[in-house]
């Protein structure tokens, strides 16, 4: 576990730098509003599809690992559809928050399957990440539609993160090769947007108190970080994978929420404020539940 928390330290320490120079430095909201746009409409993008476009991966040989994916994320929608029949959630908190169970912060992810697993590891959280991105974003996207009447059908086909991994995808596929240029373009503004993209997720921590439903949030997280776990390591068991597969599976799984999630609220009218509170909850305590799961998969 020691060892799993040295290999992570770099990453989680850029994100509590983020925090730092957001509130003690010269450095305002409207800055880091103009960086979270940078990192999800350019930058991030651009990283998923080059991951996924250079990627050496075989949907034949990893279709195990794809399924495991898959079967995570759909156990995690489930588990949080439950708060509903659960707790009674309102319909808007409901909406808003549920996406915090399911989603999950790729930037957090990749930075970390390069430190623990080097380039097989980003291979293989690259192709989970091309069939789970357009899915969960799918889920999310259609809960706060329903919910705020807005049209789906736009908010699916603009979603840069749904565009990037689906061309990604579609390009790798056809086999295309870029030119030397545009692939190191690509990669300087890939490796740009991890860094960028954890000191966002620092400068976003929201040290604040809500009070609604504090049985329906602590759900959602407990999903996000205990439940859904432990049903990878289940599915990983049973499908046989083990090693640096079955760990990508668990990774992918015990990752805290996308702080994407809180800007998918506020586009999309619903309740910023207690997904802010989650994504700060979720992004903290997994600095300790990452390792701990880590560690445990590999015994």
């Amino acid at each position: 576990m020691f060892a799993n928390a040295l290999l992570m330290l770099p990453d989680f320490g850029t994100i509590l730098l983020g925090a730092l120079l957001a509130r003690r430095f010269a450095f305002q909201r409207g800055f880091w509003d103009g960086a979270e746009r940078l990192v999800y409409y350019v930058l991030f993008p651009a990283l998923l599809f080059n991951s996924i476009l250079n990627a050496q991966f075989s949907l034949a040989t990893d279709s195990l690992l794809l399924g495991a994916g898959v079967a995570t994320l759909l156990s995690a929608v489930a588990l949080g559809f439950l708060a509903r029949p659960l707790f009674g959630t309102q319909p808007a908190l409901f909406a808003s928050c549920v996406q915090t169970a399911f989603r999950y912060n790729s930037y957090v992810g990749l930075a970390l399957a390069q430190s623990l697993f080097g380039a097989r590891g980003v291979a293989l959280l690259a192709l989970i990440l091309s069939v789970c991105i357009p899915l969960a974003n799918l889920v999310a996207v259609t809960t706060l539609a329903r919910h705020g009447k807005t049209n789906l059908l736009r908010e699916l086909v603009t979603n840069p993160l749904i565009l990037s991994t689906v061309g990604g995808m579609v390009a790798h596929s056809a086999g295309l090769q870029l030119p030397g240029f545009a692939s190191s373009f690509l990669s300087r503004m890939g490796a740009a947007s991890l860094a960028l993209g954890l000191l966002c997720i620092g400068a976003g921590l929201a040290f604040r108190t809500v009070k609604d439903d504090p049985r329906s949030l602590t759900w959602f997280s407990f999903v996000k970080l205990v439940a859904t776990p432990a049903v990878a390591v289940a599915i990983t068991w049973l499908l046989g994978l083990r090693g640096t597969e079955a760990q990508v599976v668990l990774l992918f799984a015990a990752l805290p929420t996308a702080s994407s999630a809180y800007i998918l609220a506020v586009r999309m009218g619903g309740l910023a404020a207690p997904v802010a509170v989650l994504i700060t909850v979720q992004t903290l305590v997994a600095m300790v539940t990452l390792p701990l799961w880590l560690t445990f998969v590999r015994f």
